[in-house]
């Protein structure tokens, strides 16, 4: 009965082959557009996590607390309150951070490095340039960070050759008309002045970090803010990423520290790039509902055509939902074999895609479009068709199904 009933769909789409081929088609370019634009969309959502994860801590930790610091009243009495309360000044930082490090290191499944930021002022001749100095270790800042990656001249680990050298970013260079070899004074909010030598210059692509920031050894960070021995910054690379949030919670448990991981850093970005993800897929399936169409029109034709075939198959024995089945299985075949060509189209589309040259600045060198080819984006395609084409099929597959034979033969359709 399977059988027969597949030899008749498969008669009924071949004999209306031109409409049978433009709905096929309706669908291969539905599926194959919108796999060609998941894999764009995907691509570029991929390229940015990316870069949130290659460009920021996984984890930072901080001297910022989430709660204010307890009062005495708070020890003494239930219920208090304060007005016009002006918290004592705490420059300490992060107090014994060599305890504070080993604790971490001994439970942390990555690596991390402490560091000292402080606001200070860049004077070379008569140009000022309001500057965050970072203080590092270039080691062990060098395993949590692509700042290595990123110098364009000179190298990290220049800093430790002597003590009075810095590494800048290449728009802070351009505001100084600061070289390689320049002697740039470093002025920090409490008056400290010290002259330093740049021995190299970075370019991470991000004009907040290149425009401001100035690295040098801790030591000597700590010497401008008047703060030996402390940091108030510890930076997380994490073997797993995406295990950011539930370390920064421990943190905070064990520490009482502030600690923020990539994901709640940059939530605004990723909750819109959650909404973008609902429009597309949105939009896809609007495009193969649209196509759906098309596979309603030709069965929907097919049905009016063959309605004496239907009566005679019914006056034969054949069962309501053996017709059901028949017209059904008629908007099922034009789906899959739209699918399957819709298939091909989009993965050509997305290497086409991936082939594209463009040039986003003129210092940048040429890069491509990035694009992810992802065997989810084929099943969600095609399923979304294969649902559109069931439909379409379906609805003129109910109607042949109540068609009376006595009425079809005695000419009263």
């Amino acid at each position: 009965m399977i059988r027969l009933l597949l030899d008749l769909a498969l008669t009924h789409i071949a004999g209306r082959g031109r409409q049978t081929v433009v709905s096929v088609l309706g669908v291969a370019l539905g599926v194959g557009f919108s796999i060609a634009m998941a894999a764009l969309m995907q691509g570029s959502q991929n390229d940015l996590i990316e870069t949130l994860v290659e460009e920021y801590p996984h984890v930072s930790i901080s001297v910022d607390t989430r709660n204010p610091r307890p009062q005495p009243g708070d020890e003494a009495y239930d219920a208090t309150a304060y007005a016009g309360l002006r918290p004592r000044e705490d420059r300490r930082g992060i107090l014994n951070p060599g305890a504070v490090e080993a604790s971490l290191e001994s439970w942390i499944p990555g690596r991390l490095a402490g560091t000292f930021g402080l606001q200070a002022t860049a004077r070379l001749g008569g140009n000022d340039v309001g500057v965050s100095v970072v203080g590092i270790d270039p080691d062990g800042y060098d395993e949590v960070s692509t700042l290595g990656e990123n110098m364009v001249l000179g190298r990290l680990a220049d800093l430790k050759a002597t003590a009075s050298r810095i590494v800048i970013g290449d728009g802070v260079a351009e505001k100084l008309g600061a070289q390689i070899g320049s002697n740039v004074t470093i002025s920090s909010s409490l008056g400290i002045s010290r002259v330093f030598k740049v021995v190299g210059m970075f370019n991470a692509g991000v004009a907040a970090e290149d425009d401001v920031l100035v690295y040098m050894l801790l030591k000597n960070a700590q010497t401008l803010a008047e703060q030996p021995s402390a940091i108030n910054d510890i930076r997380l690379s994490l073997d797993d990423p995406y295990a950011a949030d539930a370390v920064a919670n421990r943190v905070e448990k064990t520490l009482g520290l502030d600690a923020k991981s990539w994901q709640e850093s940059n939530q605004s970005l990723l909750e819109a790039i959650f909404i973008r993800n609902v429009i597309m897929y949105t939009v896809v399936g609007a495009i193969l509902l649209v196509a759906g169409f098309g596979i309603f029109n030709i069965v929907s034709t097919i049905t009016h055509e063959k309605a004496r075939d239907i009566a005679i198959l019914k006056s034969l024995g054949f069962k309501a939902a053996d017709m059901r089945r028949l017209f059904l299985v008629e908007g099922m075949a034009m789906g899959a074999a739209g699918s399957v060509l819709g298939w091909i189209l989009g993965f050509g589309l997305s290497k086409l895609l991936a082939t594209i040259r463009f040039e986003v600045r003129a210092e940048v060198e040429m890069t491509h479009l990035p694009v992810d080819i992802d065997w989810r984006h084929y099943l969600i395609a095609a399923l979304f068709a294969l649902i559109s084409a069931g439909i379409a099929g379906y609805l003129p597959a109910r109607k042949a199904a109540s068609l009376n034979p006595v009425d079809i033969i005695r000419g009263a359709t």
